[in-house]
C-alpha cells in the first residue's frame, strides 16, 4: 500500500489518522510482489484519486487505507456501541451453538468477543488479522475476560489462511473495503465456507449521505453484490439487514 495513512471522519469526533505499522507495511509489500497472476489485471491504478484511498481500483471502486495497530483504542471506544449498535449486529446474525465463525480483520477482537458467547459450548471464533500486534492484544483481552473459544489466526493480504469448507459464517465489519487484494481474499474466503455458509459484509452505507464517514470507506449494496457474486466464488446474495444506524449487513450464501 503506497501511502501509509488511514483516515475516517465521524460526526462526533475529529478526523482519526493512524500510521500503518512496519509489520503490516512489510507484509503488504512482500505479498504484492509475489504470486503474480491474471488476477492482477482486475486492478487499475490511477494517479488522480481520493486522498483517503490507495489509488488502486477494483471493479470501479477505490480501495481504502488499512487501519494500523495505533487504531486499536478507537475500535474499543465506549461510544462505538451507540454509534454502530454492535450488540444488535450480533443479534441479527442469529448465531447458533457450535458455529465456526471467521471474524476477518478482527483487529483487537471487539466483534469476536461479542460473538464468542453466542456459540458456546463448542463453537469457535477464528479471529483473523494480518498484524501480530493486533492478535497479541486480542489474546490479552480474551485472557483478561476469561474467553477461551476465540483462536487468533495470522492471515495475509491475499488469504485469511482458513481450511477449505471449515467455516459456517465469515464476517467482515468495516473491513472489506480495505482489502488490497479483494478478488483473492474473496476467493479464499469463499473456499473456506461450508455449503450453505454465510459471508457477511458490514459496510457504511454509500447510499446515505448523512452517514458521517469518508466516501472511500463506504460501499453501496449494489457494489457489494457486484463484487461478491462473481461466478468463481459461488456466493449468492441472501438478504440485506437494515437495522443499524450507519451500516448495511449484507449477507451472501455459499452455493
Amino acid at each position: 500500500m503506497r501511502n501509509l495513512l488511514f483516515a475516517c471522519a465521524v460526526a462526533i469526533s475529529p478526523i482519526h489518522v493512524w500510521a500503518m505499522d512496519d509489520e503490516t507495511q512489510s507484509a503488504t509489500a512482500s505479498c504484492a510482489s509475489d504470486n503474480t497472476s491474471d488476477a492482477d489485471e482486475r486492478y487499475e491504478f490511477r494517479s488522480e484519486h481520493d486522498p483517503n484511498g490507495i489509488g488502486k481500483f477494483y471493479m470501479g471502486r477505490e480501495i481504502a487505507h488499512v487501519m494500523g495497530f495505533a487504531g486499536a483504542l478507537w475500535l474499543e471506544r465506549d461510544e462505538r456501541e451507540k454509534e454502530e449498535r454492535l450488540s444488535l449486529l450480533v443479534k441479527s446474525l442469529k448465531l447458533k451453538p457450535g458455529n465456526v465463525i471467521a471474524d476477518i480483520g478482527a483487529g483487537s477482537g471487539v466483534i469476536s468477543m461479542l460473538m464468542a458467547e453466542q456459540i458456546l459450548p463448542d463453537g469457535e471464533v477464528l479471529a483473523v488479522d494480518i498484524q501480530d500486534k493486533m492478535l497479541e492484544r486480542l489474546q490479552q483481552r480474551c485472557d483478561k475476560a476469561g474467553i477461551t473459544n476465540i483462536r487468533p489466526v495470522k492471515g495475509t493480504v491475499k488469504s485469511p489462511n482458513l481450511k477449505p469448507e471449515s467455516v459456517d459464517l465469515a464476517i467482515m465489519v468495516d473491513v472489506y473495503h480495505e482489502f488490497e487484494f479483494p478478488w483473492e481474499m474473496s476467493r479464499e474466503i469463499a473456499n473456506a465456507m461450508k455449503p450453505g455458509g454465510r459471508v457477511v459484509l458490514v459496510e457504511y452505507r454509500m447510499e446515505d449521505p448523512s452517514v458521517p464517514i469518508k466516501l472511500v470507506h463506504k460501499m453501496t449494496e449494489e457494489q457489494a453484490k457486484k463484487e461478491m457474486e462473481q461466478s468463481e466464488f459461488k456466493l449468492k446474495w441472501k438478504q440485506t439487514i437494515g437495522v443499524l444506524p450507519w451500516q448495511h449487513i449484507i449477507i451472501f450464501e455459499k452455493q
